[in-house]
């Protein structure tokens, strides 16, 4: 797509999901910081959530996480959520932190555990019933530190159970996003470890099913956009959740790592069909700001997937299948290579000015004195942060 009229209207219809819990206190396995004016409620949440898309344009929904979102009425969470300018988006469960899931959770031995954890993802299709959500994040931390500790065939009958058990409860308009991760907090066996495990489970299950990467799951070195690239083509990527790593962790601002392998995966989404409005592929971050201010860092990270999508919406498609086709090396990675050495920033620019907003989010967040307004506002209470 070379139209810059054509990319302009692509990028404005772009949408990217930021996640409720990076708008509270994070850190380290050694070390939760506290910064002041954090949000002490998921209200609060969703009114920081509101900053990122007043200033960016393209970030209109925010991801809850249950136990940490919990409320009395989800409906009238919604609605708030509504009136602020945004819309909640996927619900992300959670059966990793409580003391019964040592062991797992819908794969633990304990028949018991396991109910409970099933109980659980039930009740979050409920709250996705209220909010009028689509999407349901599933990830689980469980899995074996030692040979022997369990039976890796039985875990993966259990997990079977759960999912089937959750799917046949979905809506019509619902789904699920099963996501992966290699390694961590399990250390021998990790009971849905990569992408391929996810896929054979979502395929079995049916189109309610979906694979969901988080471009910080991988080992180094993971050929990202291969994955991206194979799921798509079997209608089976449900969507993203952009972060970066380093080493063994993620959760870091999306693209920072390597931004040219962002570029790498979205020209692969773009390629394949991933882009278009009707494939349901969902974009959002999945992140935490352990050290940097929280709002601009969402900002920063909604930028960087602006600015990746933009460079692969600038590819020259017809002349890269032609180098591809005629077998030259250097001319197909040629034109890939424009589109990403491509300054898209002016364009982006221009682009905000004729949505209406700063052609500097970050600047114009930054005179708008909120966050000097919230300092104030949220100084008494308790800050939310991880488990809150």
């Amino acid at each position: 797509m070379s139209d810059i009229s054509a990319v302009k209207d692509a990028l404005r219809r772009q949408h990217i999901e930021t996640p409720s819990w990076a708008y509270g206190n994070s850190g380290t396995r050694f070390k939760v910081f506290a910064q002041p004016g954090v949000p002490r409620t998921p209200q609060e949440k969703i009114d920081d959530a509101a900053q990122v898309h007043r200033y960016t344009g393209v970030a209109p929904t925010v991801a809850l996480h249950i136990p940490w979102d919990r409320v009395d009425d989800y409906g009238a969470l919604a609605e708030y959520a509504r009136a602020a300018g945004v819309r909640v988006g996927a619900i992300n469960s959670n059966v990793f932190q409580d003391d019964d899931y040592k062991l797992g959770s819908v794969t633990n031995p304990d028949p018991a555990v396991r109910k409970k954890a099933l109980n659980h993802l039930l009740e979050c299709v409920d709250i996705m019933d209220a909010t009028g959500s689509r999407d349901l994040k599933l990830w689980f931390s469980d899995g074996i530190n030692y040979p022997g500790q369990d039976d890796i065939h039985a875990r993966q009958d259990r997990l079977a159970e759960a999912l089937s058990a959750v799917y046949e409860r979905l809506g019509d308009d619902q789904r699920f996003l099963l996501e992966y991760k290699f390694f961590e907090p399990a250390f021998y066996a990790t009971d849905v470890p990569d992408w391929g495990t996810a896929y054979a489970h979502c395929l079995r299950l049916g189109p309610k099913a979906q694979v969901v990467v988080d471009t910080g799951h991988h080992a180094p070195g993971t050929n990202i956009e291969f994955i991206v690239a194979f799921l798509l083509r079997e209608g089976k990527l449900g969507g993203f959740d952009f972060n970066s790593r380093f080493y063994a962790d993620d959760d870091l601002m999306v693209g920072a790592a390597d931004p040219f392998q962002l570029f790498r995966i979205m020209h692969e989404v773009v390629r394949g069909g991933g882009y278009d409005e009707q494939t349901g592929v969902a974009f959002m971050l999945d992140q935490c700001h352990n050290i940097e201010p929280k709002i601009q860092g969402q900002i920063r990270s909604v930028m960087n997937v602006q600015e990746a999508t933009a460079k692969a919406l600038l590819v020259d498609a017809d002349a890269l299948r032609a180098a591809q086709r005629d077998g030259d090396v250097l001319a197909a990675n040629a034109v890939l290579m424009d589109a990403y050495n491509t300054d898209v920033r002016p364009l982006l620019a221009e682009l905000r000015e004729e949505m209406g907003l700063d052609p500097d989010p970050i600047a114009a967040y930054l005179r708008s004195g909120y966050l000097e307004k919230v300092i104030e506002e949220r100084k008494d209470g308790t800050a939310a942060g991880w488990g809150a």
